[in-house]
Protein backbone atom coordinates (compact mmCIF):
# COMPACT_ATOMS: atom_id res chain seq x y z
CA UNK A 1 0.00 0.00 0.00
CA UNK A 2 1.23 3.18 -0.73
CA UNK A 3 1.85 5.98 1.82
CA UNK A 4 -1.08 8.74 2.33
CA UNK A 5 0.06 11.97 2.50
CA UNK A 6 -1.33 14.31 5.65
CA UNK A 7 -1.44 17.88 5.92
CA UNK A 8 -1.96 18.72 9.45
CA UNK A 9 -3.58 21.93 9.49
CA UNK A 10 -4.19 22.47 13.35
CA UNK A 11 -1.20 24.12 14.48
CA UNK A 12 -1.97 28.33 14.79
CA UNK A 13 -5.25 29.69 14.82
CA UNK A 14 -4.49 32.84 12.28
CA UNK A 15 -1.76 31.81 9.87
CA UNK A 16 -0.29 34.10 7.49
CA UNK A 17 -0.99 32.56 4.72
CA UNK A 18 -3.44 30.08 3.46
CA UNK A 19 -2.55 25.95 4.23
CA UNK A 20 -3.92 22.98 1.82
CA UNK A 21 -4.84 22.99 -1.55
CA UNK A 22 -7.06 25.42 -2.99
CA UNK A 23 -10.09 23.58 -3.46
CA UNK A 24 -12.88 26.78 -4.66
CA UNK A 25 -12.83 30.14 -5.26
CA UNK A 26 -15.50 32.20 -5.74
CA UNK A 27 -17.20 36.13 -5.20
CA UNK A 28 -19.19 37.10 -2.39
CA UNK A 29 -22.03 38.90 -3.81
CA UNK A 30 -25.31 41.05 -2.99
CA UNK A 31 -27.61 37.94 -3.07
CA UNK A 32 -25.82 36.23 -0.16
CA UNK A 33 -26.23 38.79 2.56
CA UNK A 34 -27.57 38.52 5.87
CA UNK A 35 -29.04 41.56 7.67
CA UNK A 36 -26.26 42.87 8.68
CA UNK A 37 -25.05 43.32 4.95
CA UNK A 38 -22.09 40.66 5.68
CA UNK A 39 -22.18 37.40 4.09
CA UNK A 40 -24.50 34.76 5.69
CA UNK A 41 -22.59 31.87 7.36
CA UNK A 42 -24.10 29.80 5.53
CA UNK A 43 -23.45 30.63 2.14
CA UNK A 44 -19.72 30.51 3.50
CA UNK A 45 -20.01 26.56 5.03
CA UNK A 46 -21.75 25.49 2.00
CA UNK A 47 -18.64 26.83 -0.07
CA UNK A 48 -16.60 24.87 2.41
CA UNK A 49 -18.18 22.09 2.39
CA UNK A 50 -18.60 21.91 -1.75
CA UNK A 51 -14.46 22.82 -1.45
CA UNK A 52 -13.75 19.90 0.98
CA UNK A 53 -16.11 17.49 -1.17
CA UNK A 54 -13.85 17.86 -4.29
CA UNK A 55 -10.65 17.27 -2.44
CA UNK A 56 -12.65 14.07 -0.46
CA UNK A 57 -13.56 12.97 -3.98
CA UNK A 58 -10.07 13.26 -5.20
CA UNK A 59 -8.91 11.49 -2.35
CA UNK A 60 -11.07 8.84 -2.66
CA UNK A 61 -11.42 8.20 -6.01
CA UNK A 62 -14.89 7.67 -5.59
CA UNK A 63 -18.66 9.01 -4.52
CA UNK A 64 -18.55 10.74 -1.13
CA UNK A 65 -21.05 12.00 0.95
CA UNK A 66 -20.89 14.97 3.84
CA UNK A 67 -21.52 12.91 7.20
CA UNK A 68 -20.22 15.63 9.50
CA UNK A 69 -19.14 19.44 10.10
CA UNK A 70 -17.02 19.95 13.26
CA UNK A 71 -15.84 22.81 14.85
CA UNK A 72 -16.44 25.29 12.96
CA UNK A 73 -15.01 28.62 13.73
CA UNK A 74 -16.24 32.04 12.24
CA UNK A 75 -12.79 34.17 12.39
CA UNK A 76 -14.22 37.81 10.36
CA UNK A 77 -17.01 38.33 8.21
CA UNK A 78 -16.88 38.01 4.95
CA UNK A 79 -17.75 41.16 2.85
CA UNK A 80 -19.68 41.96 -0.33
CA UNK A 81 -17.25 42.06 -3.22
CA UNK A 82 -14.33 39.92 -1.31
CA UNK A 83 -13.16 36.69 -3.21
CA UNK A 84 -13.49 33.82 -0.57
CA UNK A 85 -10.64 31.09 -1.27
CA UNK A 86 -11.24 27.78 -0.19
CA UNK A 87 -8.29 25.77 1.36
CA UNK A 88 -8.54 22.00 2.42
CA UNK A 89 -6.11 19.27 3.53
CA UNK A 90 -6.03 15.70 4.55
CA UNK A 91 -6.64 15.10 8.74
CA UNK A 92 -7.80 11.62 8.67
CA UNK A 93 -8.58 8.48 6.10
CA UNK A 94 -10.44 5.94 8.00
CA UNK A 95 -11.87 2.48 6.56
CA UNK A 96 -15.00 4.80 5.04
CA UNK A 97 -14.40 7.96 6.11
CA UNK A 98 -12.20 10.77 5.25
CA UNK A 99 -11.82 14.00 7.56
CA UNK A 100 -10.76 17.24 5.82
CA UNK A 101 -9.73 20.61 7.30
CA UNK A 102 -11.12 23.55 5.51
CA UNK A 103 -10.14 27.38 5.62
CA UNK A 104 -11.85 29.95 3.86
CA UNK A 105 -9.86 32.98 3.03
CA UNK A 106 -10.84 36.50 1.50
CA UNK A 107 -9.34 38.74 -0.14
CA UNK A 108 -10.59 42.16 0.32
CA UNK A 109 -11.88 44.17 -2.00
CA UNK A 110 -10.87 47.36 -0.43
CA UNK A 111 -7.21 47.50 0.13
CA UNK A 112 -6.34 43.34 -1.62
CA UNK A 113 -5.87 41.72 2.03
CA UNK A 114 -6.20 38.67 2.39
CA UNK A 115 -7.81 36.96 5.77
CA UNK A 116 -8.70 33.67 7.23
CA UNK A 117 -12.59 34.15 8.00
CA UNK A 118 -13.64 30.50 8.90
CA UNK A 119 -12.21 27.43 9.19
CA UNK A 120 -13.95 23.67 9.63
CA UNK A 121 -13.24 20.00 10.02
CA UNK A 122 -15.74 18.14 7.63
CA UNK A 123 -16.14 14.67 7.29
CA UNK A 124 -17.15 12.57 4.54
CA UNK A 125 -18.00 9.27 3.75
CA UNK A 126 -16.98 6.98 0.19
CA UNK A 127 -20.23 5.54 -0.89
CA UNK A 128 -21.03 3.15 -3.75
CA UNK A 129 -23.35 3.77 -6.52
CA UNK A 130 -26.56 2.41 -4.07
CA UNK A 131 -25.42 5.26 -1.66
CA UNK A 132 -24.16 2.91 0.84
CA UNK A 133 -20.12 3.11 2.61
CA UNK A 134 -17.75 1.40 1.00
CA UNK A 135 -14.03 1.56 1.75
CA UNK A 136 -11.76 4.72 0.75
CA UNK A 137 -9.59 3.93 -2.44
CA UNK A 138 -6.31 4.32 -1.34
CA UNK A 139 -2.80 4.34 -3.68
Amino acid sequence: MAEVKIHHMTEPVSPVEPRGELVIRTIAMPADTNSNGDMFGGWLVSQMDLGGAIYARNVSRSRITTVAIDAMIFIHPVFVGDIVSCHAGLLKIGRTSIRIEVEAWAQRAKGGEHVLVTRGTFTYVSIDDAGRPQPVHRN
